[in-house]
């Protein structure tokens, strides 16, 4: 209860800020946007530039499942003139503080923007849907639109118009999605199974023709057990797969364990490289953005099961590539 009062007192305080008559100085400020996760506020800087200024809650390494907004992050939310947000109960903990936040003005979900009908379901729970809807490039170009939508409607008097250049990032996220096609069709097929810690590559797997295994579920809140490690030295013995793959956000115990127990049947499988999957890489690096964490993903997984990529990915700027 006393979390609550906190809260609800950060949020009319910092609206009190907000409303506070601002002192313009050499003309109309960057909108000021804040997003819940880095994939998020890339696709902002890729639409707006230097017309917004724009900053994510979550950063490198951060899961999106666990993290708990920070009296400072619900400041910022308050104090913020466009607020983005995932949604698809991605960001689980922000329940509470997207409600409150809605009184004075409502977060965009920009992946409901998606139809109901194009999301993955999760077996375990049917009534909530695959939120890792940015691993299919072309599913993120809903996502995208949706921002540039919000982008464009945001009128806040003091600041400049953001005007999205929507055509120029269309035209990246099609190459990207074209030649996550072409790397991740030159792995043999019977060798397209992915085998990560959690459940978070089903887009990447329908949309390129793989399958997909994740120890644990669609969300880091559950915890793989016995059982589900079993099931998966199972599965990497059977079909003999030269490679599992850890997650930058996740961590690794779960597909170690995995890799002892079918060691013990006789199997040598190693860790073909360490991917991004709830969140992108070192900020100020090529793999910290959208494009540079797909690219990296792909290429990695293409090259370690079997396949054919160019060691520094699509553009020659990979620096961790598997």
């Amino acid at each position: 209860m006393t979390v609550l009062i906190d809260r609800r007192a950060l949020l009319a305080g910092a609206a009190a800020l907000v409303a506070a008559p601002a002192m313009a100085q050499g003309g109309a400020e960057p909108l000021r946007v804040v997003t819940t996760t880095a994939m998020l506020a890339d696709t902002v800087a890729m639409l707006a530039g230097g017309r917004v200024r724009v900053e994510a809650l979550m950063g490198e390494g951060v899961d999106p499942h666990l993290y708990r907004p920070t009296r400072a992050d619900i400041v910022k939310l308050t104090q913020a003139d466009l607020v983005i947000a995932h949604g698809l109960s991605l960001e689980a903990q922000f329940r509470e503080t997207f409600t409150q936040l809605a009184r004075r003005r409502p977060a965009v979900l920009a992946a409901e923007a998606i139809a109901r009908d194009q999301l993955l379901k999760d077996d375990e729970q049917p009534d909530k849907p695959d939120p890792h809807v940015w691993m299919d490039p072309k599913l993120w170009t809903v996502v995208v639109r949706a921002v540039s939508e919000a982008l464009a409607a945001a009128a806040v008097p003091g600041r400049q118009p953001a005007r999205p250049d929507l055509d120029p990032v269309l035209a990246k996220m099609e190459a990207l999605g074209t030649y996550a096609g072409q790397v991740l069709a030159s792995v043999p097929k019977p060798r397209r199974v992915l085998v990560t810690a959690h459940d978070a590559f089903g887009y990447l797997a329908r949309a390129y023709d793989f399958e997909v295994h994740g120890i644990q579920g669609l969300s880091t809140e559950s915890e793989a057990g016995l059982k589900a490690i079993e099931a998966t030295v199972d599965l990497v013995v059977e079909r003999q797969l030269p490679a599992l793959f850890v997650e930058s956000s996740v961590s690794d115990r779960n597909v170690r364990a995995v890799i002892e127990g079918a060691s013990r049947r006789g199997h040598r499988v190693v860790i073909g490289a360490e991917l991004f999957s709830d969140a992108m890489g070192r900020p100020g690096t090529y793999e910290g953005t959208y494009v540079g964490m797909i690219d990296h993903n792909v290429t990695a997984i293409a090259r370690a099961l079997g396949g054919e990529a160019p060691e520094k990915g699509m553009s020659g700027r990979l620096a961790l590539a598997g």
